[in-house]
């Protein structure tokens, strides 16, 4: 039985490094697992009898004598799930095992609140109503990751600050029961942090601070390769950090909390504020023929150049950098991620976060940690959910 059961382990730890890596050869394979190439050898074997993996020629030549290559089957029945879910919008995809969509995303608006019962029938039924439509069979979907705001403890499966579940059940095992699959949830900004790790600018380093800049400031840690998530689970509230000068209350029940003045919300809010208030902007037209401005409008303008949109953006970004900088005090991390959905506004961010790093980090601690913005930052939500399957289904 003990060898069965580290066959499988090794297994399911391959067919991930070929979800992860592509085009694999089998010494690369042996370094990655850090298992006998005799033993990576026969496990590949297997999986090309299952049909899981192919051979695809010969890989390029690093001065000896070039060694056969293999890949994921690109005509694999197995389907991933991925719903990203915020305060307001709920995405769902289903990838196949190259990430790429089977049929089309979707997009649904859930108000997502702490006292309203209802948004959990209406993400189920939301799910339910997807992957019926898609005609895949269950036996082909590997399972459902679900990336969500608030305090989620992905080992118990349940989120403190949403979704609240009757019945006594997990939030993970009531979504399981009612969607018929295997079901995988957790915090949003981790799994934006793991999506930069696997796949974005993350890849290549072992410590790693991914920022969620959205409707709150989300913050996912990568340490020594991994995923933190501290003591209990709840690392990264980022948000939270007492950084605001206006003393406003925050969602939490705190006042002076960084979201209060640097959140996506907050930055819209003052948007609609200054343009009621007579400011020249290119987001007046459509705000005062729907007295809304819809997030992605915003942050359009603001990398078209609307002084308007660039300085509402600018003033967040400094006191996120603010917060950087005791984030780098504190980590020492190599690499920081500008990621989720505010981070589509691209360099526009990084200017006055540098000069709030400049102002408040100590200089020779903030060389050592480079900044980039996420190119991944549109989908980072979508593909973090995805590999949260891949990391915890069993490849059945």
């Amino acid at each position: 039985m003990i060898v069965i059961k580290k066959h499988d382990l090794l297994r399911k730890e391959l067919i991930k490094q070929f979800y992860y890596n592509k085009r694999l050869t089998l010494t690369q394979l042996s370094k990655l697992t850090h298992k006998s190439l005799p033993l990576v050898t026969t496990t590949v074997n297997n999986l090309v009898e299952e049909g899981y993996i192919l051979e695809h020629g010969l890989a390029p030549s690093t001065g000896g004598r070039r060694a056969l290559s293999f890949l994921l089957n690109r005509h694999l029945k197995r389907y991933i799930v991925a719903v990203a879910i915020d305060q307001f919008v709920t995405q769902i995809v289903m990838y196949d095992m190259h990430n790429n969509a089977k049929i089309a995303p979707e997009t649904i608006e859930i108000l997502i609140t702490k006292d309203d019962p209802s948004t959990l029938g209406k993400l189920t039924g939301f799910i339910r109503s997807y992957i019926r439509r898609s005609g895949i069979p269950a036996e082909q979907i590997l399972g459902v990751g679900i990336g969500m705001p608030g305090f989620v403890n992905a080992d118990e499966g349940v989120n403190h600050s949403y979704f609240k579940p009757v019945g006594g059940t997990s939030l993970k095992e009531y979504l399981a029961n009612e969607i018929e699959l295997s079901v995988y949830i957790d915090n949003d900004s981790s799994l934006i942090a793991l999506a930069e790790l696997k796949f974005g600018a993350g890849k290549k380093h072992k410590d790693v601070l991914v920022v969620n800049v959205g409707w709150g400031i989300g913050l996912g840690m990568i340490v020594n390769g991994q995923l933190f998530r501290g003591h209990t689970g709840y690392a990264g509230e980022f948000s939270h950090i007492p950084l605001s000068q206006t003393n406003k209350m925050c969602s939490c029940g705190k006042r002076g909390c960084l979201e209060v003045d640097a959140s996506l919300l907050v930055m819209i809010e003052r948007a609609k504020h200054e343009i009621d208030s007579g400011a020249s902007s290119s987001m007046e037209k459509i705000y005062k023929s729907s007295k809304e401005l819809p997030v992605e409008h915003f942050l359009k303008a603001a990398r078209a150049g609307d002084p308007l949109a660039v300085s509402i953006l600018s003033d967040a970004a400094f006191l996120i950098g603010k917060g950087i900088s005791t984030l780098i005090h504190i980590m020492n991390p190599g690499l920081i991620v500008l990621s989720g959905k505010g981070a589509t506004a691209g360099k526009i961010l990084m200017a006055p976060i540098q000069q709030a790093i400049n102002e408040f980090c100590i200089p020779w601690l903030a060389e050592q940690t480079e900044i980039e913005v996420s190119q991944l930052a549109a989908n980072a939500k979508l593909l973090g959910a995805a590999t949260l399957v891949i990391e915890s289904c069993d490849f059945k």
